[in-house]
């Protein structure tokens, strides 16, 4: 038998596994076997091997790091190192290079120092790392030679030789891309003066207001980054505006959502602006500027351009509804944001102006402050030249890159000069708008003082002005801008919206390819050049896009032609029954035959609408309906003929 002790301990061992949870017996059943327990022991061993031959790995590759940095000084050496070199100086350079190759580690602050020394380029920066470098190289070995007797390390300068500077800088190499001769007359690059002092912007967000030649500022960034192959961040399923005027979301850009894009440069589009959605698309280093416009003349022009807007359709001029004190303007109403503070609304700030003067100062002194934390740049539409020079120094581009035409630029028989009195009631209408443009016109010319100054600003103004004539010449047929109707290129025909005249522009017929390409960019409407932009930036989307489009119209020609058809087969079916003496049947035919015409018209035009074809058909319906009238007239007549006695005679 067991002694008593034993039972009783098995016992509280039996009672103790009984009453302990489920996952405490697992752990213990996993852990207290000796099995098991050597496992777990071969796996930590295991990880510490694999540990250490990274570790090892790591520390090779910072040596051969080294070890390279090394033989690129030795190749960096002056020429006069490949002259017959003696047997001590064999043995001076492999001793250095073996004392640098014993300890690598203790490199890497001498490499830090040597990259401040490049960037300072400075004689004393030289000048202390040599002296780092000899005494290091001096406490790790007493076989190698000082360093100045040598002068074998980082090309220095040696006997008989003279002075070049420690780290020889690298010539930017200038591609050149191929021009005709007629585009080197007038299209010279010219960025020698700038290449030294600062480098072209590629990152940048250009908020498009309304009505302020916003478009043909968006032009030259689309020219711009079409010839430096950059990307655009182009509205989603090719529309033309980044769904204004809700406010700027980053799924609305193509490419975002299916992460298509890796690196988006340019942002131009009509957009209502927000910062945080913004900078999700967009780098960090990215460029903001806009522009901004007088709010009188901006105002006239808005009137033109939406009439139909319900805040403007039910006035017959603009100084109505402003002597009537915008009775008809509600900014609940969807479109209405067009007729009060625009841009105010388009830089994603609430555009309602306080009545009271204080309210209304602190609410302009905070939109201004908003304005200028997102927008380091500003421009003013009436000084438009100036705005430009002023851009390409920002920029760091060349007189070439801001040279344009103007673009969606209205005919002068659709403008009408304002009154005084309806100027100052603009002013008060627009009360937000007007203090930033107040603003921001003294703050741009505070910048051009401090930046350019008037007398290079003047020369340069002169400079831009003449490459735009030299392009005209060149370019353009007519030598200016045309009223759409004498467009003759319909691709080039300018949007036609509201009651403004939006002016075009006519290319000459002589002009060979390079020169017809470039002249073409110059005046491609703004839905034109966003549309190629799309098909050449995402083609397969553009083609899938086109044919979808080529099939709904087609549907659409289809169900046209079936409508106008069963319209003919009706009412000749009715003109058939109801005539039916030799004339009505010679008229239905007659009838049956120009609906015919109509029906093969409308076929092969495919564009004629319900509506067009419903009123032809109804013209054709009176004139059976009367030719109907007249034969039932002719027959009565003959009949009271017949019952007189002398129609027997």
């Amino acid at each position: 038998m067991l002694p008593p002790q034993r039972i009783a301990g098995r016992e509280r061992r039996a009672f103790h596994w009984r009453t302990a949870s489920p996952w405490t017996t697992c752990v213990r059943v996993a852990c207290c076997s000796r099995l098991r327990f050597m496992w777990f022991a071969l796996m930590v061993l295991t990880v510490l091997c694999v540990a250490l031959q990274m570790l090892g790995v790591v520390r090779q590759a910072r040596s051969a790091k080294v070890l390279k940095l090394v033989s690129e000084q030795l190749v960096r050496m002056p020429a006069e190192i490949h002259r017959p070199i003696k047997r001590n100086d064999w043995e001076n350079i492999w001793s250095v290079s073996a004392a640098i190759a014993e300890e690598p580690v203790d490199q890497h602050p001498f490499i830090q120092r040597r990259d401040e020394s490049e960037n300072t380029r400075s004689e004393e920066g030289r000048d202390r790392v040599l002296e780092d470098t000899r005494k290091q190289l001096t406490s790790t070995t007493e076989a190698a030679p000082p360093i100045e007797t040598n002068k074998l390390w980082l090309g220095q300068e040696f006997p008989n030789q003279p002075r070049r500077p420690a780290y020889p800088q690298k010539t930017p190499k200038i591609k050149k891309q191929p021009h005709t001769d007629e585009i080197n007359r007038y299209t010279v690059k010219s960025r020698a003066d700038n290449t030294a002092t600062c480098h072209p912007k590629n990152h940048i967000v250009f908020l498009k207001t309304h009505k302020t030649a916003s478009s043909t500022i968006l032009n030259i960034l689309y020219r711009y980054g079409e010839s430096h192959n950059l990307t655009f961040a182009l509205p989603l399923n090719m529309h033309s505006q980044l769904f204004y005027p809700a406010f700027f979301a980053a799924h609305f850009v193509e490419g975002v959502r299916t992460r298509s894009v890796k690196e988006f440069h340019i942002l131009c589009n009509h957009m209502r602006f927000s910062s945080l959605e913004v900078r999700k698309v967009m780098p960090k280093d990215t460029f903001y500027f806009s522009i901004l416009r007088n709010p009188v003349a901006m105002m006239e022009s808005l009137f033109v351009y939406y009439k139909a807007i319900p805040a403007f359709r039910a006035v017959r001029s603009l100084e109505e509804f402003l002597i009537q004190g915008g009775r008809s303007y509600n900014a609940s109403v969807p479109n209405n944001h067009y007729a009060r503070n625009i841009l105010t609304f388009d830089f994603g700030l609430d555009n309602t102006a306080p009545e009271n003067g204080t309210d209304l100062d602190r609410r302009s002194a905070e939109v201004i402050a908003a304005m200028e934390r997102d927008f380091p740049l500003i421009l003013i539409s009436e000084y438009f030249d100036e705005s430009l020079v002023l851009l390409k120094h920002v920029l760091c581009w060349s007189l070439d890159d801001v040279s344009s035409f103007r673009l969606n630029s209205r005919s002068e028989r659709s403008r009408r000069p304002l009154s005084a009195e309806t100027a100052e009631r603009v002013k008060e209408w627009n009360s937000l708008d007007w203090r930033l443009y107040q603003h921001f016109n003294a703050t741009f010319w505070k910048r051009i003082d401090s930046t350019l100054g008037r007398t290079k600003l003047r020369q340069e103004i002169e400079l831009l002005r003449t490459k735009r004539r030299n392009l005209e010449r060149m370019c353009l047929q007519e030598g200016g801008a045309v009223d759409p109707a004498q467009v003759q290129d319909s691709s080039l025909k300018p949007f036609q919206y509201g009651a403004a005249v939006i002016q075009g522009y006519n290319l000459r017929q002589e002009l060979n390819n390079d020169t017809r390409r470039l002249c073409q960019r110059l005046i491609t409407p703004e839905l034109q050049y966003t549309s190629a932009l799309y098909a050449k930036q995402f083609p397969q989307l553009a083609a899938a896009r086109a044919a979808a489009a080529k099939k709904i119209a087609a549907s659409r020609n289809a169900a046209t032609h079936r409508a106008v058809k069963r319209n003919v087969e009706t009412y000749v079916h009715t003109a058939m029954s109801n005539n039916t003496s030799h004339n009505n049947k010679n008229k239905a035919i007659v009838d049956e035959h120009s609906l015919h015409i109509l029906t093969k018209s409308v076929t092969h035009r495919g564009r004629q609408s319900n509506f067009d074809v419903t009123k032809q058909y109804n013209k054709i319906k009176r004139n059976s309906h009367k030719h109907t009238a007249q034969k039932h007239f002719i027959n009565s007549n003959v009949h009271k003929e017949s019952q007189e006695p002398g129609f027997l005679r």
